[in-house]
């Protein structure tokens, strides 16, 4: 008797860096992922509004629209999506406002593929609500 078919987790991974892309989509293909890539929060938002994903992975430093309104933006308008924030930047005090503002999960940069994958089943697998932003507008 056939098993149903599992489908796929959708994930879309923001950074502006084109080689930190290209290594987290190599991380989770292998995993069985379906692996979108964005290049800075406004290209994600736009993916968004036209593709279904179950979990973001972003960078929090980028141009055009960094990470932390990135998501702001995803807890108000696709708030399913899970979030991971992934950062490099100032001591991890942006990994704690992404965490304060709804990342689901936060991970410093560089990571590692044992890492990456594990805390990307964690959150996939997780029931719980991210943290809400309420009276953090100044953030």
């Amino acid at each position: 008797m056939d098993s149903p078919q599992i489908e796929a987790a959708r994930i879309l991974v923001v950074d502006d860096d084109a080689g930190v892309r290209q290594v987290l989509r190599s991380m989770l293909l292998p995993a069985g992922y379906e692996v979108e890539i964005a290049c800075n929060g406004r290209e994600a938002i736009q993916l968004l509004q036209t593709s279904r994903f179950d979990l973001v992975i972003t960078d929090l430093v980028m141009p055009e629209q960094e990470g932390i309104e990135t998501i702001k933006l995803l807890r108000r308008d696709f708030p399913s999506v899970k979030i991971i924030a992934i950062s490099g930047a100032f001591g991890g005090d942006y990994l704690r406002i992404a965490g304060f503002l709804g990342a689901h999960r936060t991970m410093a940069k560089p990571v590692r593929m044992e890492t990456v994958i594990r805390v990307v089943e964690e959150t996939l697998r997780s029931t719980e609500d991210p943290p809400h932003a309420e009276g953090l507008e100044e953030f």
